[in-house]
């Protein structure tokens, strides 16, 4: 049960991730700036990851794997705001201007977006502290993280990277700005702009309700394939771990040495599979096995001499071929059904948020409950990929079931006067007490040895009646053994046993399953036994709380940021140009995830919110800068294309460092990562995708909004005359 080797391994690949993702950034800045510029950009991480380190211990956050890949994740993003204020000072140093000069006016004039952007950022991400459940509690690390660095990057871009700027060496020479090699990166990427760019642009303009309408049918198509079943929901994607639990439940009441028995008999049958797993590898490759743990008597928060567990702790995963996943399932099939054991049940994920199937059926009928939790059971076994089938019902432990006769009630009789006289004579009554020393002694009467052996025994006691006469047992009552109940569980006073499964998510999807028990199977049960009621609970009700959270989170974060856009643009309707980057954001994480093989997730969802306040940063300055030629007195036309083109280089690159950062995360193979990989895949994507949006389809709503306000201006005018 050493964990710390596990946080080490993990660690060390998110630092490893880290330094690479470092690396990429800065070869990308390198190849479409001057390499001083690229420099002191790059210099904006560290001093932004410095800034979130201070503040960190201050809000309760630790350096540990969620809040280490936030920095991977803001590694990206961190640096857009200190691209777009640099390319600007870049822009105006390659125009000639002076170094102070250059300096001051670049980073005034894109001031005010770089501030609406950081905000939108952190606005989108400030909803994920509010997700409720075990996920809220896992992630919160994340929007804290990104919350904390984002507002030291902000300072450092409007403040430190200027001075860096204009004391450079490379910007005082004037109009020099490198070498051969950045002048023909310059030269290529302004004959981009200029040739194709500018051609695709006005052709879009020039059809832009046909653009938009293009737009809209991505989106549409996406809805489709969401619709479709091309793409799944599975709430935390499954992650194989490095060890093999199986929890063995034996009738109440089973001897130890039967327990060990079974117990063993499944140990041997996991050495076999796993030896044959081993056959098919390399010479070299280390046994797959480290350890075997076996404990009877305990599993699950429950203790007995029925239960057993077995833990198979197996070697790291990037040093074997055979997955976690494959050696359950080859255990699971080698065992088969085990006729001496309640349920056998298997666990071999890394993370679980409770049973991917559980329904609690409640019932005020005891028989008619089991009943149903039978035939549920079997409905369930019906469904491919459903396995660890089980329920909470378990038979007790044989006891005597006493019942009064009529007789009993002309003696003033009551079961609670049967039941105290046949535990006084077969437990024993206190007598008296004696101090003995520093102990207290209990004396107890009871009947001797040779007459409580046997249920004989208590028909031939005599049962004293309130009168104080004596009759036989047998004339007042009756006595049968039965099998009592090992656990009995109660919600709004009903009787409740829960029906529980696993799912292969290689086979089938447990939320798809799960609605069809909600919306067939369970009313279907519900009609045949009358006053059945049925919840689903487990991974379901987990995933209902964590999704209403995180829908509400996005709206209030839609909201945010729609309220900050207005502010820098003092219009109600252009925030919703820039805005409309959103939707399509969401149709590239959906397009990441068919892409890179994933199902979405609760993950994936918590990247999507996050997503929607950095894929309107890119629009946000490219509108403001139109804007600010409309206002020096070019047409709409003009302002939106002459913008594109100046803003194409810092859009360009925000884009490209934001994926390049993720690009480890996105191809790392380790297992310890797969369960954070899907957030990078929705906020990577999602943002490349948004890029050709920026620059192509918001130009277009640009150019439509004008359209609609001249056709008002047109309109009022008579109204005026």
């Amino acid at each position: 049960r050493d964990r710390s080797k596990i946080l080490r391994s993990r660690i060390e690949l998110l630092t490893r991730n880290m330094l690479i993702g470092l690396l990429l950034v800065g070869g990308m800045l390198g190849l479409f700036l001057n390499l001083r510029l690229a420099f002191w950009v790059m210099l904006g991480i560290p001093i932004s990851f410095a800034f979130g380190l201070l503040l960190l211990p201050r809000i309760d956050v630790s350096i540990n794997m969620i809040s280490l890949f936030a920095f991977i994740m803001v590694l990206g993003i961190v640096v857009d705001d200190a691209i777009i204020v640099g390319e600007n000072v870049f822009r105006r140093y390659e125009d000639c201007q002076s170094p102070l000069q250059g300096a001051v006016e670049g980073t005034l004039e894109v001031g005010r977006p770089v501030v609406f952007a950081v905000l939108t950022t952190i606005v989108a991400f400030w909803p994920l502290l509010l997700a409720g459940g075990v996920m809220g509690k896992f992630m919160r690390n994340i929007p804290i993280v990104v919350i904390v660095v984002l507002l030291g990057s902000l300072v450092e871009s409007l403040f430190i990277l200027p001075s860096h700027l204009m004391h450079s060496r490379r910007a005082m020479a004037g109009c020099d700005t490198g070498g051969m090699r950045e002048k023909r990166a310059s030269r290529w990427l302004k004959r981009l702009i200029n040739g194709p760019y500018l051609r695709l642009v006005n052709f879009c303009l020039h059809w832009r309700y046909a653009t938009i309408a293009a737009g809209l049918a991505v989106i549409l198509l996406t809805a489709g394939i969401w619709q479709g079943g091309w793409i799944k929901f599975t709430f935390m994607p499954k992650v194989e771990g490095n060890s093999i639990r199986a929890y063995i439940t034996m009738p109440v009441g089973t001897p130890v040495d039967q327990t060990i028995h079974v117990v063993n008999r499944l140990e041997r049958d996991a050495r076999a599979v796993v030896k044959e797993l081993e056959s098919g590898q390399s010479a070299i490759a280390p046994p797959l096995i480290e350890h075997v743990m076996i404990q009877i008597g305990r599993h699950s928060g429950s203790t007995g001499s029925h239960l057993g567990t077995i833990r198979i702790q197996l070697v790291d995963g990037e040093q074997r071929d055979v997955s976690t996943f494959d050696i359950t399932r080859a255990w699971r099939q080698r065992i088969g059904t085990v006729p001496e054991a309640d349920a056998v049940t298997f666990r071999s994920s890394l993370h679980r948020a409770g049973n991917p199937i559980e329904v609690h059926l409640a019932l005020d009928d005891n028989a008619q409950l089991v009943q149903a939790a039978k035939e549920l059971k079997d409905v369930i076994s019906r469904i491919p990929g459903v396995f660890d089938i089980e329920d909470s019902f378990r038979q007790g432990k044989q006891e005597m079931q006493l019942k009064l006769k009529p007789a009993a009630a002309n003696l003033g009789l009551t079961l609670d006067d049967l039941a105290r006289q046949v535990r006084h004579a077969f437990y024993g009554a206190e007598a008296l007490r004696i101090q003995r020393d520093k102990d207290e002694v209990k004396v107890k009467v009871r009947y001797p040895d040779a007459e409580r052996r046997a249920l004989g025994n208590v028909e031939d006691m005599y049962i004293r009646a309130p009168d104080g006469s004596e009759v036989p047992f047998r004339q007042v009552a009756e006595v049968q053994m039965e099998s009592g109940y090992a656990k009995i569980e109660r919600a709004q006073r009903l009787r409740v046993v829960k029906v529980m499964a696993d799912v292969d998510e290689g086979l089938a999807n447990a939320n798809e399953i799960r609605q069809n028990l909600e919306k067939r199977e369970l009313p279907r049960l519900a009609n045949r036994f009358p006053g059945l009621r049925f919840t689903i609970e487990g991974e379901g009700k987990e995933q209902r709380e964590s999704l209403a959270d995180v829908k509400n989170g996005f709206v209030l974060a839609l909201f945010g940021i729609y309220a900050l856009l207005a502010v820098p643009f003092r219009s109600f309707s252009q925030p919703l140009i820039v805005m409309a980057a959103i939707p399509f954001g969401i149709v590239g994480a959906i397009a990441g995830h068919l892409i890179m093989g994933f199902n979405l997730s609760i993950i994936s969802i918590f990247g999507i919110v996050g997503l929607s306040g950095v894929v309107v940063n890119d629009s946000l300055v490219l509108i403001h800068r139109a804007n600010h030629f409309r206002r020096e007195g070019a047409s709409a036309h003009d302002a939106v294309i002459r913008a594109g083109c100046m803003r194409f280089r810092a859009i360009l690159l925000t884009s490209l460092t934001t994926f390049a950062g993720l690009t480890p995360m996105l191809l790392e193979k380790s297992l310890q990562a797969q369960f954070l990989i899907p957030m990078a895949v929705s906020l990577g994507f999602g943002v490349l995708f948004a890029t050709v949006i920026t620059l192509l389809l918001i130009p277009c709503g640009y150019m439509i909004l004008e359209d609609f306000q001249g056709l008002g201006r047109r309109r009022a005018v008579p109204a005026e005359t």
